[in-house]
């Protein structure tokens, strides 16, 4: 589903206006970038959790070459599937 799409569908279940919509989709993934930025959780129960991890640096090696490249520490996003959704998708 594109951002399109979920605009729609929320402005078609909730009766708003599509751009009320974009703008309210818009503040909630500038909040959520805003606390994972600050290392914060976030949660929806029974949907799920967002949560920032880092991976250690790394040694991997170069197909054809086996060149080895040193891979730096990075951060990246977790997300943790809820219960509601997890039986949602397995009924």
């Amino acid at each position: 589903m594109k951002k399109s799409e979920l605009i729609a569908a929320v402005a078609e279940k909730s009766g708003l206006s599509k751009k009320d919509v974009n703008a309210v989709i818009d503040a909630t993934i500038e909040a959520m970038e805003e606390a994972l930025k600050a290392g914060k959780k976030v949660s929806f129960i029974g949907f799920g959790s967002f949560e920032v991890v880092t991976r250690a640096p790394r040694v991997a090696r170069v197909p054809g070459t086996n060149k080895e490249v040193k891979i730096p520490e990075t951060k990246s996003v977790k997300f943790k599937v809820g219960k509601k959704l997890k039986e949602l998708l397995n009924k």
